[in-house]
């Protein structure tokens, strides 16, 4: 059994619990949420959220935006989608290399990687590069998504 203070190296502080979700903003959330459930996840709600509150937490003034929250199967991952009505979000690079800085990917565990990337071709899923064998434990591969999200698979190898 563990020390106490192993588990906790500093007694008395706040801990994480979890990581609760990722967000990702996207112009197109009717077509972002086909996508995410063609991938095999599942709408969890809905909502659209505006205020001062909203403003205030985000640091932008008059936001009004609507958003899907997503799980995976398991329960216990969440993608939450948004698309801002107002302000308008500024233009990005949808085909952003995978090396730009910033977050730019997503990664899921998989089972039958071909299955899901035909059911996600059309939905316009493109494959980045190659999917490829990692020694003699994954085939993995990235594909781009809506609103140019690279998604990462990952079949572990039996």
């Amino acid at each position: 059994m563990e020390d106490a203070d192993q588990r906790d190296p500093q007694p008395g502080r706040g801990t994480i619990q979890r990581m609760d979700n990722i967000a990702i903003v996207v112009d197109d959330l009717a077509a972002a949420g086909a996508f995410f459930v063609g991938l095999g996840l599942e709408v969890e709600g809905e909502a659209t959220v505006e205020g001062s509150a909203v403003d205030r937490l985000v640091g932008i003034e008059g936001v009004r935006s609507d958003i899907v929250v997503m799980r995976t199967p398991d329960g216990h991952g969440r993608l939450e989608l948004t698309r801002y009505h107002t302000p308008p979000s500024p233009d990005g690079d949808p085909r952003a290399p995978a090396n730009t800085l910033g977050a730019h990917r997503v990664m899921f565990a998989v089972e039958d990687m071909d299955d899901i990337l035909d059911r996600l071709r059309p939905h316009g899923a493109e494959l980045v590069g190659e999917v490829v064998r990692y020694e003699n434990s994954y085939r993995l591969c990235y594909l781009r998504g809506p609103a140019g999200i690279i998604v990462a698979l990952a079949e572990q190898i039996t």
